[in-house]
């Protein structure tokens, strides 16, 4: 399982991505489902939906509902934990859906993350000190 950013799961989808390529790529490398969280999801519904339409969204739908792809549930207990991470990187600034991500792979335990937003996972620190591995590797 590989925690997975919008920007992927774009690339996958819109093979007129720069990235289409090594994201494929990527994708024999890992094991079980990409687990993204909702804010993610939505902002690649947004970009696939301004890229390709209707067609696009629905190719991301087929991702999820054929198990490829997997949405942790995330709640009002991880909100005050979100919140403090947008906070602590606010002249970064980090996005609702990164700080999601950053809260579900501090939550699970995950230091790889298959996402295209290299600076912005170089900067950020799991539990403020451990780096994260990024897919595709640049």
């Amino acid at each position: 399982m590989i925690l997975t950013d919008a920007g992927p799961l774009v690339a996958l989808i819109d093979r007129g991505e720069p990235d289409h390529g090594a994201c494929v790529a990527c994708l024999d490398r890992f094991t079980g489902p990409m687990l993204t969280t909702w804010p993610a999801f939505t902002e690649a519904m947004y970009l696939l939906g301004e890229a390709g339409g209707w067609r696009a969204q629905e190719a991301l739908w087929r991702i999820l509902q054929g198990g490829d792809l997997e949405i942790a549930p995330q709640g009002a207990e991880h909100h005050g934990h979100i919140q403090a991470l947008m906070r602590k990187y606010r002249d970064h600034p980090m996005d609702l859906a990164d700080a999601s991500l950053v809260c579900l792979a501090e939550e699970r335990g995950f230091r790889e993350i298959f996402t295209l937003d290299q600076r912005d996972f170089h900067t950020y620190r799991i539990h403020g000190r451990q780096t994260f591995r990024l897919w595709p590797a640049k």
